[in-house]
């Protein structure tokens, strides 16, 4: 008989969990026997910069993947150390304990991750065997024909779906009789009934206009799928089977119904592939070499502003609020306010990154870093350094009408919409004791700042 080990870190899900799944088959073919682990680091999570919500979202899914496993007769066991570092001795104390003969985890794109599961692999006397829960393309396997990784998506992206065309993807089924647990009641759910439904709901209608609607926060039009991505209560394999059932066909081309979202999560994919093949960027360092020579300000009294949402900017307070207040922000603010940090307020990306980890509930660190270097034209493909967002603009054009601004603004409800994204305009003869801020900057003279200080380095042409 064997004892197989399914070790849950980064995949708190039973449906399409290839290590579950592998260690259920190999444990029936040797009349053996299945138990769970989830191994809890809180010091590694605060070193690593984890937002309390997303902590509680963790343990309130782990809570639902313990229903869910116990439903097959599975026993979820929870241990419990400082850092990664302790995990070895850990691991191996349990499986002599538990006579386990072999352990199935799927692989973690972070190199502290990789460090970790490397030190596993050294200690222990039985096999650690590493699947692909994490991505639909194995990382490492979406290459140039010489072997080397893409450093632009577009590139990628076109391997990428070419690769889908000729090997397919395929889910890993749940357990035989596996019962999913009921959503909890919070304003994000947890359990895998939970990002099932929401899946299926956003591939009944808002996916088919989600190329023309996805832009506006004040709209129901994205998925808000993101938590349940991020700490693998959903796999991107599932996504790409709801898109098919959905609409009949995987979208594989710009212009197809769908592949607007397909898209998103080809871009995921690509930050992670990054991630594994440049180790660095798990080290705070920029993907292009030469931006580290890029000076950065250190202006506390501009970075309090933008983090408390008191720029004089109302977008980018507007999102900086909601973000301060739910744990989540749209993808489009995500953007602007990322521009405007270290665009306008010239601060380094790395303090915005830090920043949304210890509040976001999606904190992911692949897509993090990825999102916070495109913006700050020092990553994989990265925005042009000229392209610096006029927040006042993307304000009109993305909230018009002001209904997200003002619901999280309410100091500026009374701002007429032609005076919404440049209200000073208007309070100071109409409401001059309004204590909405002026702007922190210039935006015109910052813009001219940041595009000489890119001037003066050298970015070469990246493929």
């Amino acid at each position: 008989m064997t004892h197989c080990l399914a070790w849950f870190r980064n995949d708190l899900r039973v449906s399409d969990n290839p290590a579950l799944h592998h260690a259920l088959q190999q444990a029936s073919q040797n009349r053996g026997t299945v138990s769970a682990l989830f191994i809890d680091c809180p010091v590694q999570n605060r070193l690593h910069g984890q937002s309390a919500i997303q902590a509680d979202f963790i343990r309130r899914n782990l809570d639902a993947l313990d229903a869910s496993l116990q439903s097959v007769g599975i026993a979820l066991h929870r241990l419990r150390c400082e850092t990664y570092t302790q995990v070895p001795a850990l691991l191996e104390q349990f499986c002599q304990q538990h006579a386990v003969d072999k352990i199935f985890a799927n692989r973690e794109v972070p190199i502290n991750e990789r460090q970790r599961d490397k030190a596993v692999k050294q200690q222990l006397d039985i096999p650690l065997q590493l699947c692909n829960g994490d991505c639909v393309m194995l990382h490492g396997s979406v290459t140039k024909a010489d072997g080397e990784m893409y450093r632009v998506f577009t590139p990628f992206s076109r391997a990428w779906l070419q690769q889908l065309q000729h090997q397919g993807y395929s889910l890993h089924p749940a357990p035989p009789g596996s019962r999913l647990a009921a959503a909890d009641e919070h304003a994000w759910p947890a359990g895998e009934s939970e990002a099932l439904k929401r899946l299926d709901a956003f591939c009944q209608q808002p996916l088919r206009d989600y190329s023309t609607r996805r832009d506006f926060p004040f709209e129901h039009a994205t998925s808000t799928l993101s938590p349940y991505l991020a700490i693998g209560i959903l796999s991107p394999r599932q996504c790409l089977a709801a898109i098919e059932k959905s609409l009949g066909f995987l979208p594989m081309s710009k212009g197809e119904t769908g592949f607007a979202w397909l898209n998103e999560l080809i871009w995921r994919e690509f930050y992670r592939h990054l991630m594994v093949v440049f180790p660095e960027l798990s080290m705070n360092r920029p993907f292009k070499p030469e931006t580290a020579n890029l000076q950065w300000s250190d202006n506390e009294r501009h970075f309090a502003a933008w983090t408390s949402g008191h720029t004089g900017f109302p977008i980018v307070d507007a999102a900086m609020r909601c973000l301060a207040e739910t744990g989540w922000m749209h993808n489009r603010l995500r953007m602007i306010v990322a521009s405007f940090l270290t665009k306008d307020l010239q601060i380094h990306w790395r303090r915005g990154e830090d920043y949304f980890m210890s509040k976001l509930i999606d904190g992911d660190l692949a897509a993090n870093n990825g999102g916070w270097q495109w913006a700050a034209s020092t990553g994989a493909d990265a925005a042009p350094y000229f392209r610096i967002f006029n927040p006042a603009t993307q304000g009109e054009r993305f909230d018009p009408g002001g209904l997200f601004t003002r619901r999280w603004l309410p100091e500026l409800k009374k701002v007429p919409d032609k005076y919404l994204y440049q209200p000073r305009i208007w309070l100071d003869q109409n409401d001059p004791g309004n204590l909405y801020p002026q702007p922190v900057v210039d935006h015109r003279r910052a813009r001219a700042q940041t595009l000489a200080r890119f001037k003066a380095i050298q970015i070469p042409t990246r493929t």
